[in-house]
């Protein structure tokens, strides 16, 4: 899939940097051309080859009818802005020649620029409508080719047959070859061997030195303490290994290619066998090296799969048959069609692919059992040793359920094959057979590439790891939400796998041209309106969002933990500072975001009056407590730290933020209070203005008490207290006189609010020893009890 990407990347990047360039109305008649071109040669396609060609060229004609309406769509809003400027003419007056002539002319361009984008978007659904129609037939015949019965092989007249055209199709292999060596040694005749030779050697050197190297390079990599912590390390090694496995000898196939024909070794007919020979060797490569970097057969605790050394060893070596079968089998098929050999022969050939790919398959399958058998033996006997030993057994291990899918599969498959093949099937029979092998090594692939995005995702958003300690420090994310990043991208790359393995899948039973062309459309963009949301802007926007909204945050936190701390400014200031920074550092990005995705102030004006309705209606209490935090961070009637009361609740301010305030009360729970009762209902600020605490002590004496010395002992028990203030001084009056009592009332003043009860505690054991030892007496209350006598008589009752 690599392999693909970076071979169509660069023709799709020039095919559009010509379109940008071609003048688009030029570029819509030549598409409209080649519309009916295929149209025209759709009757005479009687091949499958033949309909993708069609259709891929389908597909090139709605592109560049896209494209001509993507680069007329500017210059129509050009000629309406031009027309707008004219103005409307008022009624009643007549307008200036020229400025007529002018309007005149204005109205004529846009009009015909309307009318080829109008061509542009009829011609791009024929286009897209008759690659659908194409697809049909390509399946049609398909499912024809799959249906198609010849001679079993057991038929004695199918080799009959073959026999007979066995000279004509040798003499046709033979004439083919002739062709092939003729051109190559008039080519090196012509330009010497030095271009075949110096492809040959850089080939071989990529295959062998070099691929070996890397292989070594990475395996020690992965064994050093510079490798990352985690399954990274086996996983990581595994796609290093499948990478360098598959692009190097599909490269060098690719230089020994090129080098042939830059000397024009290769005659017209073996064109298509050299390009063959390239993605036949990009496959068998790709399979040799998945079953190498999962199989792992000298190094087990690099494996991947949960395998004994003996079925690894043998799994390599079918897995290198497949490979070679693969390699082989494709460049037959091109070489039966290249050289025009006949129906029979192809027959005979397939026949012969079938069978071998149906004894490949039962000898794995073979293998699967023997290693099913060998881990039930291993898993009984360590049953039976238990049981002997007195110990109490462990529950079975549970059959590795990749294995129980395959050999499912692998049994269905084979007997599927098997009989096709007998009853004559033979088109069915290999295409069953190569669809199974292909299927096992998509799966393969995907497996191992689901662990290693799951794994590199996770690690790179570790907080342990430097891109996650340099996101911390920068954005001032939690540990928890970078971890959170991490599964959110892990689930990304994953889902990607997972449409890039169903592509794959899929691929062998059509054309996927029509996949192509609905991401075509997608990438035009959606229509919402006025504005056209493309992949592209959606993406810049969002990336653009992240980008500002990480700056603001750094921004905010060189404010928090650098400048504010530096400056006289109390916590409750700070705090208000930065959450305002916050909240305006969220508005920028969302709107350089909503910028960057096209949408102007103009259309944010129109969504927050559309908002305004539902403000109205639903979000009265949120609109409310929004506004309500903004007057708290501005007027600031409580800060953090500030003690208050509200209501029967009392504690501490920890936060304020824009919605609602957290008050830490005395059991230290939050109180969660929306801001709207802090503005709209009466609350106490115990240390708003002057945060000195006010200590009162009350009690009552007896008449016949030293009143003097009462007072002296009071201010003698203030003075001796270190918290309490001498300024205000302490003071002591007589409240009131009556039913023989002296109510005294005494003040004293602390540092804070917080500090009153500790200190009226000791203040009060202060006294009570000073009281007991002076013999003063506090007056007790009198409880009065009226009792009946229970001997008196009772009045009789009227």
């Amino acid at each position: 899939m690599l392999c693909a990407w970076l071979g169509t990347a660069p023709l799709a990047m020039a095919q559009a940097d010509d379109a940008t360039d071609a003048d688009p109305i030029a570029q819509l008649a030549q598409a409209d051309k080649d519309l009916k071109q295929i149209q025209a040669s759709l009757d005479d396609a009687d091949t499958r080859d033949t309909l993708k060609t069609l259709s891929d060229r389908a597909l090139a004609v709605q592109r560049d009818a896209d494209a001509a309406r993507n680069a007329l769509q500017p210059q129509l809003d050009q000629m309406d802005a031009r027309v707008a400027q004219l103005g409307v003419v008022p009624e009643g007056t007549v307008e200036a020649r020229d400025i007529a002539l002018q309007r005149k002319a204005l109205n004529q361009q846009r009009s015909d620029i309307a009318s080829a984008i109008a061509r542009a978007k009829l011609l791009a659904g024929d286009a897209r409508q008759l690659g659908t129609d194409i697809e049909k037939m390509r399946v049609s015949q398909f499912s024809e080719e799959l249906a198609r019965k010849v001679n079993s092989p057991l038929s004695p007249s199918l080799w009959k047959q073959f026999a007979t055209h066995v000279p004509a199709d040798y003499g046709r292999l033979v004439s083919l070859y002739r062709q092939g060596e003729s051109t190559a040694r008039k080519a090196i005749a012509e330009h010497g061997w030095a271009a075949p030779l110096t492809g040959l050697g850089v080939a071989l050197l990529m295959f062998f030195p070099l691929r070996l190297w890397l292989r070594a390079a990475g395996r020690r990599y992965a064994a050093s303490e510079r490798a990352p912590d985690g399954r990274l390390r086996r996983s990581g090694l595994a796609v290093w290994l499948l990478a360098v496995g598959t692009l190097l000898p599909g490269f060098a196939a690719v230089v020994l290619v090129a080098a042939l024909e830059s000397i024009g070794a290769i005659p017209p007919r073996l064109e298509q066998l050299a390009q063959h020979f390239q993605v036949a060797t990009f496959v068998a490569a790709f399979i040799a090296a998945l079953s190498a970097c999962l199989l792992v057969p000298s190094r087990p605790s690099w494996r991947l799969l949960t395998l004994d050394d003996t079925a690894a060893w043998r799994l390599r070596k079918y897995a290198w048959g497949a490979a070679g079968l693969t390699w082989l089998s494709i460049l037959l098929v091109e070489i039966n069609r290249a050289s025009r050999t006949s129906a029979i022969t192809t027959v005979a050939v397939d026949g012969l692919i079938a069978i071998t790919y149906m004894a490949l398959i039962i000898a794995i399958l073979v293998s699967l059992a023997r290693l099913h058998r060998r881990q039930t033996d291993e898993a009984q006997a360590k049953l039976d040793a238990q049981a002997e030993s007195g110990a109490k057994p462990k529950a079975p291990p549970r059959r590795s359920g990749w294995i129980v899918i395959a050999r499912l599969a692998g049994h269905v498959v084979v007997a599927a094959a098997v009989i096709a093949t007998l009853l004559g099937y033979l088109n069915f029979a290999l295409f069953v057979a190569q669809q199974l092998v292909w299927g096992a090594v998509v799966l393969l692939a995907a497996s191992l590439l689901l662990k290693f995005a799951d794994d590199l995702a996770t690690w790179a958003l570790s907080p342990t790891s430097r891109v996650g300690q340099s996101i911390v420090l920068t954005t001032g994310l939690t540990e928890a939400r970078v971890e959170q990043a991490g599964v959110l991208l892990s689930a990304v790359l994953r889902i990607g796998v997972i449409v890039l393995a169903v592509l794959a899948l899929a691929a062998p039973f059509g054309n996927l041209n029509a996949f192509y062309g609905g991401l075509d459309s997608l990438s035009n963009g959606l229509t919402i309106g006025t504005t056209t949301l493309k992949p592209s802007s959606v993406l810049y926007a969002v990336l653009a969002f992240l980008v500002v909204w990480a700056v603001m945050q750094a921004f905010q936190n060189w404010l928090t933990e650098t400048y504010l701390p530096k400056t006289e400014l109390d916590a409750g200031a700070r705090n208000s500072i930065s959450t305002v920074t916050r909240y305006l550092g969220i508005i920028t990005a969302v709107l350089w975001g909503l910028t960057a995705l096209g949408i102007g102030f103009e259309k944010l004006a129109l969504v927050v009056s559309a908002l305004s309705v539902g403000i109205g209606f639903g979000l009265q209490a949120i609109t409310q407590n929004f506004v309500s935090g903004l007057i708290l961070l501005a007027e600031r009637p409580v800060k953090i730290g500030d003690w208050v009361k509200l209501g029967d609740q009392e504690g501490d301010i920890k936060r304020i933020s824009v919605r609602s305030t957290e008050i830490q009360v005395g059991d230290k729970s939050t109180l969660i209070v929306p801001n709207s009762e802090l503005i709209t209902k009466t609350i106490r600020n115990m240390t708003m203005g002057n945060a000195q605490g006010r200590i009162q002590i009350q009690f009552s004496l007896p008449l016949s008490t030293d009143v003097a010395a009462v007072r002296q002992i009071l201010l003698d028990s203030y003075a001796e207290h270190v918290a309490v203030l001498s300024d205000p001084a302490p003071s002591v009056f007589i409240d009131s006189i009556a039913n023989g009592q002296i109510a005294i009332n005494s003040f004293a003043y602390v540092s804070g609010p917080r500090a009153v009860y500790g200190v009226r505690s000791d203040l009060y054991f202060t006294m009570l020893q000073k009281f007991a030892a002076g013999g003063i007496a506090l007056s007790s209350p009198t409880d009065i009890h009226l009792v009946r006598d229970p001997t008196a008589p009772r009045e009789p009752e009227a």
